[in-house]
């Protein structure tokens, strides 16, 4: 049994997955222990079981095929859960270059007791940068930089991004996997928060979790993704999944309650405020002519926008603490390899 494995599941990217698997290969060993990689390979239809297949030979620790038929990254993840044993866990994406020390850094700091661990993801622009893009909206194609210092995120009220996180199995028997009707899938919308949501619960119970500057991952930024298109989708997606995640979570990372909050129908009245005001700001940037910020604004109300047709089919004020307590009794299923 290995001591770390590393989890990436994919989705016909068999170029881009050789690529991850090649560099993954010369990664430095942790210190003390052995490790693997399971690939999840979730209904691909082009060559990616031939892709790890031809490099399971001569890869330098143990290489895993594993197919997982229902749809959505967080259902593969859940089923690698249950197919593996190692007590350290590593998650990385199938369009990533990983630094040499990555497995080394993030496997060492599990090992040393943390929760969890996360570390900065940098772009690999596969086409210019618009003009339109501000630093604020870097989360949409997964690029996070929050410095060169070690943080725990809990000070500082942040979270790592799935594409470069860690986790103790211990935690995951306790809080259970990732929520399948969150998080990316091959579906129409594209959603989100099932890390926010996964770390909620393991905050919930008094874990921590550590910020890697060394852990560092180099992401593909497909052209596909530079567009105002796409970055509408996955805002919109991103309220619509937010909306989802409170009513089971009513405490918000920023430490609103919001069993208490006024409400206006079923929607916080402070994000209706919040939507106001990016209104405004949106004709300000019009005005001074800022393509960044009048797009950012714009993003905010995509959100907004999510998030109120979410929660718009109840127009009333929802009932947190019974939604929380159904959610409890479906998040906390059992994980643990059979």
């Amino acid at each position: 049994m290995s001591d770390v494995t590393v989890l990436i599941a994919t989705y016909n990217r068999a170029a881009l997955l050789g690529e991850t698997l090649d560099i993954l290969a010369r990664s430095e060993r942790p210190r003390s222990c052995s490790w693997d990689v399971v690939v999840i390979d979730n209904n691909s239809q082009d060559g990616t079981r031939q892709c790890v297949a031809s490099r399971q030979a001569s890869f330098p620790v143990p290489l895993r095929y594993l197919f997982a038929g229902r749809p959505g990254r967080s259902s593969a993840l859940n089923s690698a859960h249950r197919a593996t044993t190692a007590p350290l866990i590593l998650y990385t994406d199938d369009d990533v270059h990983v630094a040499p020390d990555w497995v080394r850094a993030g496997a060492e700091a599990l090992a040393d007791g943390w929760d969890y661990v996360g570390g900065p993801v940098a772009p690999l622009w596969e086409a210019p940068r618009p003009v339109w893009l501000d630093p604020a909206l870097h989360g949409t194609i997964a690029i996070l930089d929050y410095g060169s210092s070690r943080f725990v995120f809990e000070d500082q009220q942040r979270v790592p991004l799935g594409a470069n996180m860690g986790v103790r199995r211990d935690l995951l028997d306790r809080i259970g996997g990732f929520r399948e009707d969150l998080g990316r899938s091959q579906g129409k919308k594209i959603l989100g928060q099932e890390v926010p949501d996964l770390l909620a619960r393991a905050r919930a119970i008094g874990a921590r979790g550590l910020y890697l500057p060394e852990m560092r991952v180099d992401h593909h930024v497909p052209a596909a993704r530079l567009t105002k298109a796409y970055f509408r989708k996955w805002w919109y997606g991103k309220g619509v999944s937010k909306a989802v995640l409170e009513l089971g979570q009513p405490m918000t990372e920023l430490g609103i309650d919001l069993r208490q909050a006024p409400h206006i129908g079923a929607v916080p009245r402070f994000m209706l405020g919040s939507a106001v005001r990016d209104a405004i700001g949106y004709g300000r940037a019009l005005m001074s002519g800022d393509p960044a910020g009048r797009f950012r604004h714009e993003m905010m109300l995509a959100y907004t926008a999510g998030y109120v047709a979410s929660r718009g089919a109840r127009w009333r004020r929802p009932d947190y603490r019974s939604a929380a307590a159904a959610y409890a009794g479906r998040a906390n299923f059992e994980i643990s390899a059979k």
